[in-house]
């Protein structure tokens, strides 16, 4: 199998900057923001944007974990006992503008299913969604509001994306093939 790095350390962090400032750009007031971070690396780059949406504003945004696991559509095919994490979302949701944060866009189901569990703990005012990294093929009619980064891939590539916190490496994403 062969791989090729498309990002390193510092374009990862150049990415999650701009995106900070476009949702900055897009959302004027932060009041009723909320970044939620999809299980496992989308809540490693929520907690990034966080961050930087400190530094930039000064306001701490609240921030909660999601994981999709029982709403996926594809659940049967994960395994006989997928692993269930816990969701944290400790703040009312109602009339909030989430973003919604994830490492790869591919064909939409994980956001779709996102979605499903996100009305579940409420009616946001609006959702918008946040990638690291789109690579088109989508299946559903859903788009990213914010994109570190479009990588056009073949259907058969896999994108890797290494971070941190998560996997204990130098941040990196790759496309094998």
């Amino acid at each position: 199998m062969s791989a090729v790095k498309i990002m390193d350390q510092e374009a990862v962090r150049r990415a999650i900057l701009r995106m900070a400032h476009e949702i900055l750009e897009k959302n004027k007031d932060v009041d009723d923001l909320v970044l939620m971070g999809i299980r496992t690396r989308g809540v490693v780059l929520a907690q990034r944007l966080k961050k930087v949406l400190k530094d930039i504003k000064g306001v701490d945004v609240p921030m909660g974990i999601l994981d999709i696991t029982l709403y996926r559509d594809d659940l049967t095919l994960v395994g006989k006992t997928p692993v269930v994490r816990p969701t944290s979302i400790d703040f009312d949701i109602n009339d909030r503008k989430i973003v919604l944060v994830d490492d790869v866009f591919f064909t939409g189901r994980t956001i779709r299913a996102a979605l499903d569990a996100l009305v579940d703990f409420g009616r946001p005012a609006i959702i918008q969604l946040a990638v690291l990294i789109d690579r088109g093929h989508r299946e559903l009619p859903i788009r990213a509001d914010y994109v570190g980064k479009n990588i056009p891939t073949s259907k058969s590539q896999n994108v890797r994306v290494v971070l941190g916190e998560s996997d204990g490496k130098e941040d990196e994403v790759m496309v094998e093939d």
